[in-house]
């Protein structure tokens, strides 16, 4: 039986929306990719904070391989709980004036004007690996379009190899004839890593791209309704 990544059992959390979250029973076993359509903007961003224990719900647990993020009992621990999450999302904050490669190097340093040249080599085995097209890695963020800025948030989010990766709303700014590529070159690069993946969105078209398995969240008991994807994911970026 293939462990579990990511767990969430029971749970109920008030974030302030016309609701709390709540969340019957969701298990993300390692290396599979889900989509969850059915939670807002606030909802996705305390989902994302539920799952790497910044906060704890009102009922319920979280486990993350295994071990209850009330488990947590420190700062350093809880450091290296986040670690092993990757986060792709508007509020991880991207340097406008600083190239695509130089963004992609601040996960392993804070010199990046220029890089060294050994942490340049490894931005840019990312930039390939998430699929930015390489006239693009010396262009400034704020002359790229939005599905680069995923691209670029994704590099990131991978950079130190996490277990899990979380996206939230990843979609939403995106071009709509750009998103079932993004979501299934994103589905590509989890499954090539070996990461679980949760991706909260709105956004059926890439939900379907970027996910083996799609669940629709209903808001007031908490259940989840799955149904299976086919005929997106190639296994590869094209």
């Amino acid at each position: 039986m293939t462990p579990v990544a990511l767990e969430f059992d029971g749970i109920s959390k008030n974030y302030g929306g016309l609701r709390p979250l709540r969340i019957a029973e969701l298990r993300i076993a390692e290396g599979e990719q889900v989509a969850l359509l059915g939670v807002d903007q606030p909802g996705g961003e305390m989902l994302i904070n539920l799952a790497t224990g910044a906060t704890l719900p009102d009922a319920g647990e979280v486990r993350v391989f295994g071990r209850p993020t009330s488990a947590i009992s420190d700062s350093t621990d809880w450091l290296a709980t986040v670690d092993r999450f990757g986060i792709v999302s508007e509020r991880a904050v991207l340097l406008d004036q600083m190239t695509a490669i130089q963004n992609l190097a601040i996960p392993f340093t804070l010199q990046i004007e220029p890089p060294p040249d050994d942490v340049r080599a490894r931005a840019e085995a990312l930039a390939r690996e998430v699929g930015l097209a390489e006239p693009s890695w010396t262009t400034p963020l704020v002359h790229m379009d939005a599905q680069a800025a995923v691209r670029i948030r994704l590099g990131r989010a991978i950079a130190l190899d996490p277990g899990v990766l979380l996206l939230e709303h990843a979609s939403a700014t995106v071009e709509r004839d750009e998103v079932a590529r993004l979501g299934a070159d994103i589905r590509a690069v989890a499954a090539a890593r070996g990461a679980a993946l949760l991706a909260v969105t709105a956004d059926e078209t890439f939900a379907r791209a970027v996910a083996g398995r799609v669940l629709t969240l209903e808001p007031g008991t908490g259940r989840l309704n799955a149904r299976r994807t086919a005929g997106w994911f190639r296994g590869r970026l094209g």
